[in-house]
């Protein structure tokens, strides 16, 4: 759900219940349900009270799981950025072509795994130039002592890619259980339910049309932003782009331009081989 959507729920609820509210106001006594005023107010504290922790506690989780993606994201990109110098260490013999499949990587990482992530799809698929590093890396037969070195670097970096994809692709999941999202609905509908019973004929229509409308706008608005938490990859304004690997791979063409490189890629600008 992207947040233009989710503010238009946000809008849509407060119509419902400010006309919720002015229907029951028709038939409430004087002075509202409540003989007491104060303690419907303290009530409704603890209510509120209790459901802002417990928005609060899901909106940090989630959060935490936001940038976990975000960070992953990075991570992925630096290493295909550093992988790149240390393709040039490598064995001549694989050295274009693990630059040309570097390339390539980036490409899919921006131009097919983020938009089937915006569509909620392609979370247990690998990148399909992973596998053709892999095979042209056994090709690779170091020869000296540089040679050898840039072969171990290039397995670490290889790995620390991985972790940062792996770190990526989970915050496409979700960490909000279906039960919780239950209890939380369950929970503001209680608040609703509640507020209904501070209508009052005796007061302003629009007093209290305010009274519930600001409730149920500021309820409404924290699930909108738990809800993008949750779903970093929604497409819209504030979901995580692929800004990090874009960049590296116009520092990429930059550097191979500056050292004179004629590298062969070997797919289209969407990392898709021929």
């Amino acid at each position: 759900m992207s947040i233009v959507w989710g503010l238009l729920l946000v809008a849509g609820a407060v119509v419902v219940a400010v006309a919720a509210l002015l229907l029951v106001r028709r038939r409430a006594p004087e002075e509202g349900f409540f003989t007491d005023g104060d303690r419907a107010s303290g009530v409704f504290g603890v209510l509120a009270t209790g459901v802002a922790f417990l928005l609060g506690f899901v909106i940090f989780l989630a959060f935490e799981s936001y940038d976990a993606s975000r960070s992953g994201a990075e991570t992925e990109a630096l290493m295909v950025a550093q992988q790149v110098p240390t393709a040039q260490l490598m064995p001549p013999s694989v050295t274009d072509r693990l630059t040309g499949e570097l390339v390539c990587y980036g490409r899919a990482v921006v131009g097919q795994e983020w938009p089937a992530m915006e569509r909620g799809e392609g979370r247990d698929e690998i990148n399909p130039w992973a596998p053709a590093l892999f095979r042209t890396l056994e090709t690779a037969r170091p020869g000296n002592a540089a040679e050898e070195a840039a072969y171990s670097k290039w397995l670490d970096q290889t790995s620390t890619r991985e972790e940062g994809r792996r770190d990526r692709l989970h915050g496409a999941d979700g960490i909000i259980p279906g039960p919780v999202w239950l209890i939380l609905f369950l929970a503001a509908g209680v608040i609703f339910v509640y507020m209904l019973f501070f209508a009052d004929p005796s007061e302003a229509s629009y007093v209290q049309a305010v009274l519930i409308g600001t409730v149920t706008a500021v309820l409404g608005l924290m699930f909108v932003v738990l809800g993008l938490l949750d779903n970093p990859y929604s497409g819209g304004p504030g979901s995580l782009q692929p800004d990090a690997m874009e960049r590296t791979l116009g520092l990429i063409d930059q550097a191979l331009g500056l050292l004179d490189r004629t590298v062969s890629i070997p797919c289209d600008e969407a990392g898709v081989a021929p």
